[in-house]
C-alpha cells in the first residue's frame, strides 16, 4: 500500500480540518457547547445513516466472512478496555474506581464513530466492508464498552457516597440507623440506554435486514448518502473544537494512556486476528481502527461527571497528534505480518 497515498488522502485532510476546528475554537467562532451539538448530529443522524446505507448493500456472504471480525473486535477491544481499567485503578494509587473507568472509556476505546469513515475510506475505498468494520467496532464501543464503563463508574461512585453517608459527622457521633440508603444504579440501565441510541441500533437493524434477505432499493440510497457525507467532516471539525476548549496537562498517566491506546490495542487486535486467520483486508482495517485516537465519548462522560477531565483530555490530544505517525506504521507492520506469517 502506497505510504504517500495514506498520508495525503487519509491523514493530511484530518489534520487540516481538525486544525481548522481548533483555530476556530480558539478564536471564539465555536465553543465546547457547539462541539457537543455537532457531535449529536454526527452520532444521532449522520453516522447511523452512513452505517445503515452501507451495510444494507452487503450480502449474507459478507456477513459470514465478518464473523471472525466480530469475535476479534469484541474480545480484543474489551480485553484492552479492562486492561486499561485495572492499570489505572491499581498502578496509580490516587485514582478512584471512577477515574479508572473514565480512563478505560478514553484509552480503551477507539473513536470509530467520529474518525472511522474519515480514515478507512481514503485508505481502503468505499465499500460495505469498511462500513461493517466501522459498525462492528462501533457496536463494541457504544453498546458494550460504554455500558461497562458507566457500570464501573456508578459502582465506584455509589461506594463513595455510601462511605460518606456512613461517616460520622464528628468524633463520637453515632451513625443514624434510619438514614436513607444510597440508591444503586441498575447494571443493565447503561446497556439499555446505549442500545436506544441510533448509532447502536441502526447497524444492528441493518444486519438483520441483510440476514432476512430483503433487497435494498437503489433509489433509496441517495437520501441517506446526502446526510451521511457530513459524518466525517463534521466529526473531525468537532474534534478540533473540542480540543480547543479543553485544558491540556501532560503527566505520567497521560503518557501511559497514549501507550496503551496507540500501541497495546492495535498490537492485541493484530495478534488475535492472525491467530484466528482473519481475512487480510479486514485485519488491516481492524488494526487501523484499533490505532485510532481515544473515543471522544469518554471525554464527554468525564466532563459530565467532573472526573478525570484534564488528564483524559491530555491523553486524547497526545493520541491525536501521535496517530499521524502510528497509522502508517501499523499498516506497514500489518502488511509485513500478513506476508510472512499468514
Amino acid at each position: 500500500m502506497n505510504l504517500t497515498h495514506i498520508i495525503l488522502y487519509a491523514i493530511v485532510p484530518i489534520v487540516v480540518i481538525m486544525l481548522l476546528g481548533y483555530v476556530l475554537g480558539k478564536k471564539g467562532a465555536f465553543n465546547g457547547n457547539d462541539a457537543k451539538r455537532f457531535n449529536k448530529v454526527v452520532l444521532d443522524i449522520a453516522l447511523p445513516a452512513a452505517l445503515w446505507v452501507s451495510i444494507v448493500q452487503a450480502s449474507r456472504e459478507d456477513l459470514a466472512v465478518d464473523l471472525k471480525l466480530t469475535i476479534v473486535s469484541t474480545v480484543g477491544i474489551m480485553a484492552c478496555f479492562m486492561a486499561v481499567y485495572f492499570v489505572f485503578r491499581y498502578c496509580f494509587k490516587k485514582n478512584t474506581g471512577a477515574d479508572a473507568a473514565v480512563s478505560a472509556l478514553i484509552s480503551g476505546s477507539p473513536t470509530i464513530g467520529f474518525l472511522g469513515f474519515a480514515v478507512l475510506e481514503p485508505i481502503f475505498g468505499t465499500s460495505p466492508k469498511v462500513a461493517l468494520v466501522v459498525a462492528i467496532v462501533g457496536i463494541v464501543v457504544n453498546a458494550i464498552g460504554i455500558p461497562v464503563g458507566l457500570s464501573l463508574m456508578n459502582s465506584s461512585l455509589d461506594k463513595q457516597k455510601a462511605a460518606e453517608s456512613s461517616t460520622p459527622g464528628s468524633a463520637g457521633q453515632a451513625i443514624n440507623p434510619n438514614a436513607v440508603p444510597v440508591k444503586k444504579t441498575s447494571a443493565f440501565k447503561p446497556v439499555l440506554d446505549a442500545l436506544k441510541k441510533p448509532v447502536a441500533w441502526a447497524p444492528i437493524a441493518a444486519v438483520i435486514w441483510v440476514l432476512i434477505g430483503i433487497p435494498w432499493p437503489e433509489w433509496a440510497s441517495p437520501s441517506f448518502d446526502l446526510i451521511s457525507k457530513a459524518n466525517a467532516s463534521m466529526a473531525v471539525l468537532s474534534a478540533g473544537i473540542t480540543l480547543s476548549a479543553c485544558q491540556i496537562k501532560i503527566n505520567a498517566q497521560a503518557w501511559v494512556g497514549l501507550v496503551m491506546k496507540m500501541i497495546m490495542m492495535p498490537a492485541v487486535l493484530l495478534i488475535f486476528g492472525m491467530l484466528v486467520k482473519m481475512d487480510p483486508t479486514n485485519l488491516k482495517m481492524l488494526v487501523v481502527a484499533g490505532a485510532l485516537p481515544p473515543a471522544f465519548s469518554g471525554i464527554i462522560i468525564a466532563d459530565e461527571y467532573g472526573t478525570y477531565v484534564s488528564t483524559g483530555t491530555t491523553s486524547l490530544a497526545l493520541s491525536m497528534v501521535s496517530f499521524v505517525a502510528f497509522c502508517p506504521i501499523w499498516i506497514a507492520i500489518t502488511d509485513m505480518c500478513i506476508t510472512h506469517f499468514m
